[in-house]
């Protein structure tokens, strides 16, 4: 079962969230973990791993958060594959794009080891219709992606769900769901034969 998948017994409890002093967001009985060192507002959901039903397509906040900021694997929790030319990610692109090869790439997916990518390619439908495998040198945390408030009477009004940057004006109305990460330097592999030709 993927590390970052959420079970059915994780469930995030009734949050009332408020408008505070300081011009953001907040929950009425906020806790000292519910933000993380940026100061960013997240989802409250209790880590039950192996209890209930796996909801495959739901990410559990704090796993994914923790496996992006150590670079483990998204489906095993160990360390994440690395070699020289960086950690391997799977992203669900066309390596073909012209857009793709020359941009920075951004995603809320955690790297993979190298077996749990294999294993991935077959048996996720998403990933056995299109994926590309990358190797980023570089890899930097970019911003959040989570619902998004506006202030409103007499509490916020939650405007929709959407990905916010680190520095954006909007990031302290975010409650925060996932972690950004903004792969540079990266080269398009296969997951058998190493690098493939531009």
């Amino acid at each position: 079962m993927p590390y970052i998948t959420r079970w059915s017994a994780e469930k995030t409890p009734a949050l009332h969230v408020v408008a505070t002093r300081a011009g953001r967001i907040g929950y009425a009985d906020e806790r000292p973990y519910d933000r993380d060192s940026d100061g960013v507002l997240w989802t409250r959901v209790p880590s039950l791993p192996g209890k209930g039903r796996p909801e495959f397509g739901s990410v559990h906040a704090l796993r994914q958060q923790r496996a992006m900021r150590e670079l483990l694997c998204q489906v095993c929790g160990r360390a994440a594959d690395r070699d020289a030319d960086g950690a391997l990610w799977l992203l669900g692109e066309d390596a073909d794009d012209p857009a793709f090869r020359a941009a920075d790439i951004t995603t809320t997916h955690p790297p993979l080891c190298l077996p749990c990518a294999l294993k991935s390619v077959r048996a996720c439908p998403h990933l056995r219709g299109r994926y590309v495998a990358v190797r980023a040198r570089r890899c930097e945390l970019a911003g959040v992606r989570g619902a998004l408030y506006r202030p409103g009477f007499p509490a916020p009004i939650a405007v929709g769900v959407t990905g916010v940057a680190f520095g954006d004006p909007r990031i302290p109305w975010v409650r925060a769901g996932q972690l950004v990460m903004r792969l540079r330097e990266f080269t398009v592999t296969s997951l058998e034969r190493g690098p493939v030709a531009p």
